[in-house]
């Protein structure tokens, strides 16, 4: 279980995560769509997690949603540091009606990430869809992760952002199975 906590001007937030959890999830940002999207992260992840910001979004969504990103991925890379002997590398792809992504992973210590999607609204709800790359970015860098999301079809922001979320949960899930063996690299450390 790792517990941290970030405060700026922006943001104030706690994360309790467990990757190994029974998917008991608490998520409060102040954007309902972006709680709908870190518990469908959460539940196909297979983790507990506890999270709280208080952020400035009388300004707008960037702030919450980048600093989120970003403690999420270190409490993330706090939890998978521990885990050495794990598959490390895989794919999910994801639907939800016309929509489908794949979401490709690689738990290597190498922050890197790429994302496309096209969005013909600005908002889903009041959570800005500009928004769902830079998550994914901020997350990639903090847990550093190497992180491709893509979206393969769809019309509808809602199904699109919640293919990707739902299978970055997914692909971390298979990423993290244990393996036999030591680490999973030909360097022996990832």
């Amino acid at each position: 279980m790792t517990d941290i906590s970030n405060k700026t001007k922006e943001t104030d937030i706690q994360v309790s995560l467990n990757i190994n959890g029974t998917q008991t999830i608490n998520i409060e940002t102040g954007i309902g769509f972006f709680n709908h999207m870190l518990i469908s992260l959460a539940f196909w992840a297979g983790w507990d997690l506890r999270l709280k910001c208080n952020g400035d979004l009388d300004v707008d969504n960037h702030h919450t949603v980048e600093d989120v990103g970003l403690l999420l991925g270190r409490a993330f890379l706090n939890e998978w540091k521990s885990h050495s002997g794990i598959e490390r590398i895989a794919f999910a792809f994801c639907p939800l009606d016309e929509a489908l992504s794949r979401i490709v992973v690689d738990i290597c210590n190498r922050p890197y990430s790429t994302f496309e999607a096209s969005f013909n609204v600005e908002r889903v709800g009041t959570f800005e869809t500009a928004m769902a790359g830079h998550f994914f970015r901020s997350f990639a860098q903090e847990a550093r992760i190497t992180l491709h999301v893509h979206s393969l079809f769809g019309e509808n922001a809602h199904h699109i952002i919640e293919t990707m979320f739902k299978g970055l949960g997914l692909a971390l899930r298979r990423a993290l199975v244990p393996r036999a063996g030591d680490v999973t690299s030909t360097k022996g450390v990832l």
